[in-house]
């Protein structure tokens, strides 16, 4: 096997043709926004607004700087190292230590699962909402919202059975009917601000309910808004399949970043807007977000309220479903290269797809959403902090927590890598992965959440966990002939591939 001089492989694992170079600037921005905009605003906008006020807009802009900081150093790195495997091959490259690696691969499976159930939530309750705005009476109660996630949960999982394979123009369809539920949110604001029944000077106003100091409560705030802008990193794994992408990908990933925080911060802007002060932090379902109150509120007498719920489904249904493939792909390559049991790697013969690595995901969130359920009614909220626990509250602050690590390694990754022979490719300034690693570390700690919403650490500390036990056990039972992480740029490799060839 040769290497070209990025040390990218210049054959196939497994002696496959390359993938198709497909994308083009246009259908790749169009894939990262989609990516981006997802459950994230629908789920974060009202707690965050409850913490800051008519300054809503603000931590959103902070956590695109930290995004933007860290997308720099993904872009050196994939253009680097033009392969899939995204910060497991980072991390693999720059410390050699297969422990990290498998790690960072399994914090990246955790944040998958915990976003997913984080949209299985938000859809359900609106879905619920919309029933009920057709045909009253459909009950919207919190057991109902926990049947109807669950039931989500194990329709994504047959989804994922039958083998859908992600189309980039699928993609493009879904990402436009993201937009347009957001684009009613914001033509919703500023029609009110027209009809002056909004006061347009409440976004400059700082407000917070347990009486934190401006920087403070924007920190806790973007640490809640961060949620909102992961998704950017998924792009990472279409370098294979995009032209040119030393060329293309910088500027269309930033682009995409900035057409993000546009769209979220308008929303915002909405939402201060026409929700009353006081209202902010109280939305009326808080599990289903206050992206509906705004609908509702400042559209009373226009149908949009009954179509809205359903475009929320749209967008979150996408999120959760992008989420569990990649999960249970990553999932499915540690166990195909003897990190995790392999019996993790087991494939469905029929529809040649990994059926153990989908069960084990599906499982694991649909525990987790039973969990927090447990925590939120045990009522473990703190109304002196301004906030309680949710189920989407809980599983949205543990995706942040966990990907904020896995960029600061990133960011720690691409300095170090710096190391390797510069080939030409993207760079970015070495302030850019220093400041990157600070920040992210720095809304990593408990400074960045209120009291209650440090389960956030508890949730994730215990899926990790479960992860490093399987690990171990893997160790003691089971040496992969070609060793541990023997081939990690190829690691999330198409599942479809004929599971009877060794792995090498």
């Amino acid at each position: 096997m040769t290497s070209d001089t990025t040390g990218a492989d210049t054959t196939d694992a497994h002696d496959q043709p390359d993938l198709k170079r497909v994308l083009g600037p246009g259908l790749l921005l169009l894939f990262i926004v989609g990516d981006i905009l997802g459950a994230g605003v629908y789920a974060v906008t009202g707690r965050l607004a409850g913490q800051v006020g008519g300054v809503a807009w603000l931590p959103f802009l902070v956590a695109f700087a930290v995004a933007t900081l860290t997308a720099y150093s993904y872009l050196e790195l994939v253009t680097k190292y033009p392969q899939a495997a995204g910060a497991a091959l980072y991390a693999h490259k720059a410390f050699g230590v297969h422990f990290v690696t498998f790690l960072v691969a399994f914090t990246v499976i955790c944040s998958g699962i915990t976003s997913a159930a984080t949209s299985a939530n938000l859809l359900a309750n609106n879905l619920l909402i919309g029933l009920d705005e057709i045909w009253s009476g459909v009950p919207t109660t919190p057991g109902w919202a926990l049947f109807v996630a669950l039931a989500f949960m194990l329709l994504l999982a047959a989804v994922n059975l039958r083998g859908v394979g992600e189309s980039v123009k699928f993609n493009v369809v879904l990402t436009m009917v993201e937009m347009l539920a957001l684009a009613i949110v914001i033509a919703i604001g500023f029609s009110v601000m027209a009809k002056g029944d909004g006061d347009f000077d409440r976004i400059t106003v700082f407000e917070s309910p347990s009486d934190k100091g401006l920087f403070m409560a924007v920190t806790i705030a973007t640490a809640i808004a961060f949620f909102s802008m992961v998704g950017f990193e998924d792009s990472v794994n279409m370098v294979e399949e995009t032209k040119e992408p030393e060329r293309i990908f910088p500027k269309m990933m930033l682009t995409g970043l900035g057409i993000a925080v546009l769209i979220y911060m308008l929303v915002a802007i909405s939402v201060v807007i026409v929700i009353p002060a006081g209202d902010i932090g109280t939305p009326t379902n808080a599990e289903a977000g206050i992206l509906i109150d705004v609908v509702k509120i400042g559209a009373p007498d226009l149908p949009i309220d009954d179509v809205f719920p359903f475009l929320t489904v749209f967008a979150v249904a996408n999120t959760a479903l992008i989420n569990m493939l990649m999960a249970s792909r990553l999932l499915y390559g540690l166990a195909r290269q003897g990190v995790l049991p392999p019996a993790l790697g087991k494939v469905l013969p029929g529809r040649r797809t990994p059926w153990a690595a989908i069960a084990f995901t599906t499982v694991l969130a649909m525990a987790l959403i039973v969990a927090v359920v447990g925590l939120r009614d045990a009522k473990l909220g703190d109304a002196d902090e301004g906030t309680e626990v949710t189920v989407v509250s809980a599983l949205s602050g543990t995706t942040g927590l966990l990907l904020l690590a896995v960029f600061a390694i990133v960011n720690v990754c691409c300095l170090v890598l710096r190391r390797d022979p510069d080939s030409g490719h993207f760079k970015a300034p070495t302030a850019v992965p220093v400041l990157g690693a600070a920040f992210c570390l720095y809304l990593l700690g408990p400074w960045a959440r209120l009291a209650p919403d440090r389960i956030q650490y508890v949730i994730a500390g215990f899926m990790l966990l479960l992860g490093i036990v399987l690990w171990a056990v893997t160790r003691v039972f089971y040496k992969p002939k070609g060793g541990y992480f023997a081939d990690i740029e190829h690691m999330d490799d198409d599942p479809l591939d004929d599971p009877r060839q060794p792995h090498r």
